[in-house]
């Protein structure tokens, strides 16, 4: 489990798969935070890039952050990696916002957003991105079991 203390604008977080060559990365540049799957074998960094998944908007983090009178913007992102290195989920303050599933090659995440038309010789799931509780379940239950 890898983990990152951050304000919402800016964040990077990058965490190695112990399966070869699979990595996730959480990032936010200042507009929004973004979960990527990539496959480090890949010679450049956009070929490495498998999916992306959208987590928050930087705005709309600051105004729910506002409302509920939150006195401190500061959020904890974690990594956790499945036992087979095959899946890795993406926590914010202890909730799971994101799954990639690199085994079956797709992603689950809670704003189920972008999605795209499928491209000839795609073999990324990426018409769709929306949440799973029962994917969830599963990569849970194989951690303690």
């Amino acid at each position: 489990m890898q983990s990152l203390t951050f304000n919402p604008g800016r964040a990077f977080l990058s965490s190695n798969s112990p399966a070869v060559p699979w990595t996730v990365v959480f990032e936010d540049e200042g507009i929004a935070g973004y979960f990527y799957a990539c496959d480090r074998s890949q010679q450049t960094q956009e070929a490495s890039i498998l999916d992306a998944m959208l987590i928050y908007n930087v705005a709309a983090l600051a105004k729910s952050d506002a409302e509920l009178q939150r006195p401190v913007p500061e959020r904890i992102a974690t990594v956790e990696w499945s036992r087979d290195g095959q899946q890795a989920a993406l926590y914010l303050d202890g909730t799971a916002q994101a799954l990639f599933d690199f085994a079956a090659r797709c992603g689950y995440c809670r704003m189920d957003f972008p999605n795209f038309l499928g491209a000839e010789g795609d073999t990324w799931r990426k018409g769709s991105h929306a949440w799973s509780d029962a994917a969830l379940g599963r990569f849970e239950a194989g951690l303690y079991s």
